[in-house]
């Protein structure tokens, strides 16, 4: 009776994702096999094209040069978060949030008017007597605004868990003589790697399929697939190219996880050699 009960009250939630979650990406995944003709034609004929090829490798590219920013920046900066005072802990981990509170057209308005000819940096570099450059509509404004964009998550993702290692931990290898240096690298990099994995493809998940930062910072001279997506979708009403183009989107974020699964199970097991 009580297992009867649990299952009538799982059907509700399970019908619920299968009919907004499931269902709809079946739909979408079907028609990019089935039309025209059965098989792998589209995908093909998709990466046979220049551009389209040349959109993909940008995407992730510069996805996987901003995980690993997020993650070069981000885990220094978690872990001396970690080591603050509480007080002092909440009033930096809101100061690092507060960009979230902002819309995104804002911040790339922003970085617009920082990277553009006539912005700020150019105007310092001028000052600075410096050759002036052109940063917007490039790869590394599309970088720098999306390592802006998602590093407050990599380290709101990390700070929970540099604090769960506790310094009892640290304190013991600093009294058996280890530098800070190895310390980190060590025993709180080792220990907070299952973290950094998810925040990486949180992170990546999330630079590949953003739109506003790299539609703004990018322009059609530097498309991604996300803003190939929309002028698919939005402009052309090509509804079967936009969901070819989200399935490969989809495919790239899961071959990220699976190959930072593959990576975590390594260093567990070389971790229980070691033992």
């Amino acid at each position: 009776m009580k297992k009867t009960f649990y299952i009538c009250f799982l059907i509700v939630p399970v019908v619920i994702v299968l009919c907004t979650l499931i269902l709809p990406l079946v739909l979408q995944i079907i028609p990019t096999f089935t039309r025209p003709a059965i098989g792998l034609g589209n995908y093909i004929r998709f990466f046979q094209d220049d551009l389209n090829r040349s959109i993909f490798l940008r995407s992730v590219r510069l996805s996987v040069i901003t995980t690993l920013l997020c993650i070069l920046v981000g885990v220094p900066t978690a872990y001396y978060l970690s080591m603050q005072s509480e007080k002092r802990r909440r009033l930096l981990n809101s100061l690092i949030l507060f960009p979230l509170l902002t819309n995104a057209v804002i911040r790339s308005f922003a970085w617009i008017s920082i990277l553009s000819k006539q912005g700020f940096l150019n105007q310092l570099l001028k000052l600075l007597h410096l050759p002036q450059g052109t940063f917007l509509y490039t790869d590394g404004a599309i970088v720098v605004g999306s390592v802006y964009l998602f590093l407050p998550i990599m380290i709101n993702t990390l700070s929970p868990i540099m604090e769960n290692i506790g310094t009892e931990t640290v304190e013991a290898a600093h009294s058996l003589g280890a530098r800070p240096v190895r310390v980190f690298f060590e025993i709180i990099l080792p220990l907070s790697f299952s973290g950094v994995l998810i925040a990486g493809v949180m992170v990546f998940g999330g630079a590949i399929s953003a739109y506003t930062t790299p539609s703004m910072l990018g322009g059609n001279k530097k498309m991604m697939l996300s803003t190939l997506l929309y002028q698919q979708s939005g402009t052309l009403a090509n509804w079967d190219a936009a969901s070819l183009i989200s399935v490969i989107m989809l495919v790239c974020s899961l071959g990220v996880m699976k190959l930072f699964n593959s990576l975590a199970k390594r260093i567990d097991k070389r971790e229980a050699g070691n033992v």
